[in-house]
């Protein structure tokens, strides 16, 4: 049986491993109520442990036994609804409250496996479906905590693949550290843009058109997204917009750096995020006053 009093623990332990993870979705979290933020939290916990099993594994080898054996743990914890693992105790509690398919989870360790597969992707249509097993099921998982009315899975879905193609693009120096290029093979050559060139860091006319080709898709991908924010339950819509407005903003820094994304991160600065916010918050308040305005002229 799972204590008050211990799952408050594990609640404060995912809180502060979702800060030091992501600030973008920490700082999005601080908009849900409480509630909905402690189960926003023990997803991200257990979907950033997954991820680091992977990332961190000191070799190929060693990332894909470990993976192996935390499936074997999630699927036994999802079976029977019970794990000693205190990650995993905190996510069935969220698994639980929020109904949570158990394919979800299962479907991003698949993708985890896929990342340890995978060092190229021939087209986007490859890449699709990684960006769909380690984001868009993060974002379906989410809408379930959140709430939803139908068709917000599909617009959640379309989210996912456009956070994960920023990471992607923001990425491709840490990555090419991995020894992993995300960029689709086809669209490289189609820019007469090579891996070798890659991997010398160049940043040629063919990179930058590489690189507003990608931009744009991840751009398309966002606005296809917009739409489901709508549909999710008030209480947790906002912190979606902002966590998505933050995201988006990203391409805009990777854009005005000159596409400098081999020795340095692109981040979004904490004072465009407030503005961001206050902008979400001020634009209805405006269109409100607006709407007034034009029925009492007529």
């Amino acid at each position: 049986m799972r204590t008050a009093a211990g799952l408050e623990e594990l609640r404060a332990q995912a809180a502060a491993a979702t800060a030091r993870g992501s600030k973008s979705f920490y700082f999005a979290t601080r908009f849900f109520p409480p509630a909905l933020a402690e189960s926003a939290h023990a997803v991200y916990w257990f979907c950033r442990h997954t991820d680091d099993l992977v990332d961190e594994a000191p070799s190929l080898q060693a990332g894909h036994e470990q993976i192996e054996a935390w499936a074997r743990q999630v699927e036994s914890a999802l079976r029977t609804g019970d794990s000693s693992h205190p990650i995993l105790k905190l996510f069935l509690d969220a698994v639980q409250r929020h109904w949570i398919p158990h394919e979800y989870p299962m479907e991003l360790i698949e993708g985890m496996r896929m990342d340890l597969r995978c060092t190229r992707y021939r087209t986007f249509e490859e890449l699709r479906v990684f960006c769909y097993r380690v984001a868009s099921v993060v974002g379906l998982m989410m809408s379930h905590v959140i709430g939803f009315r139908s068709p917000a899975l599909t617009h959640a879905v379309d989210l996912g693949i456009a956070m994960q193609l920023t990471n992607i693009l923001r990425d491709i120096g840490e990555d090419l550290g991995r020894n992993r290029i995300y960029l689709p093979e086809d669209e490289m050559e189609q820019f007469g843009y090579s891996a070798a060139d890659l991997k010398a860091h160049r940043r040629n006319d063919a990179f930058r058109q590489l690189m507003q080709c990608q931009i744009a898709r991840a751009r398309e991908f966002y606005e296809q997204a917009m739409p489901g924010i709508a549909l999710l339950n008030p209480e947790g819509r906002f912190a979606v917009r902002i966590a998505a407005d933050v995201y988006r903003q990203i391409l805009s820094r990777i854009e005005d750096s000159g596409y400098e994304v081999f020795d340095q991160r692109a981040v979004v600065p904490a004072a465009t995020k407030y503005w961001l916010t206050a902008k979400s918050i001020a634009l209805p308040i405006a269109r409100q006053s607006l709407t007034r305005l034009a029925a009492w002229r007529d």
